[in-house]
């Protein structure tokens, strides 16, 4: 499977609590929500594409739970986003869930259990949010694609995903589309090689 991390991100490369303002407030970060605002048309169908292109999802345990918590629930204009995630396996990675509740949910305990998903599976396998997994996943050099939806926004602390390892890592562009807010949707796979 292609290992695909999608984020929302700032300019200053915070990913935390970009959807609700009590999502993620640890480290005294006082800005959750400051993502929705940047959302337009060409915003919202890359959402829904990219639910769409995922053949599984992958989440660390807070986003698992707080997704869990939500998109089974929801009716209306919101079913768009909710039927893939409802609809296609999700795999949690977490040392202590064990039954998870969400349909079509399974665990994998630690990052050799989604190498080795990533190996044996086909399609596209998403990471959604999960700033600590995306971190760990990058770190240890799985991501085959980056999807980021960068805002216009400066947030000046907060939840990255970059490794701060020394480690140099290239990627190439595939994708750029600007949207009427000012976001850029960007695209980038791993170049050959991977690490530099």
């Amino acid at each position: 499977m292609k290992l695909v991390v999608v984020e929302w991100m700032s300019l200053d490369g915070v990913v935390q609590a970009p959807g609700a303002p009590d999502e993620d407030p640890s480290g005294g970060f006082a800005h959750g929500g400051w993502h929705l605002r940047w959302f337009d048309d060409a915003s919202r169908q890359w959402v829904v594409d990219n639910l769409n292109a995922a053949a599984a999802f992958l989440f660390g345990r807070r986003t698992y739970d707080r997704f869990a918590a939500h998109w089974p629930h929801v009716t209306g204009p919101e079913q768009v986003v909710a039927d893939p995630l409802n609809n296609k396996p999700k795999y949690v990675v977490s040392s202590t869930l064990t039954a998870p509740e969400w349909t079509g949910s399974s665990v994998l305990q630690d990052l050799p259990a989604v190498a080795e998903l990533a190996r044996s599976g086909e399609g596209e396998l998403h990471v959604i949010g999960s700033a600590q997994l995306a971190a760990a996943l990058l770190a240890a050099d799985l991501v085959d694609e980056l999807r980021l939806m960068v805002d216009p926004v400066r947030l000046g602390g907060g939840k990255r995903i970059w490794p701060s390892d020394g480690t140099l890592q290239s990627y190439a562009l595939t994708r750029c589309t600007p949207t009427s807010t000012g976001s850029l949707l960007l695209h980038y796979e791993r170049a050959a090689g991977g690490q530099d």
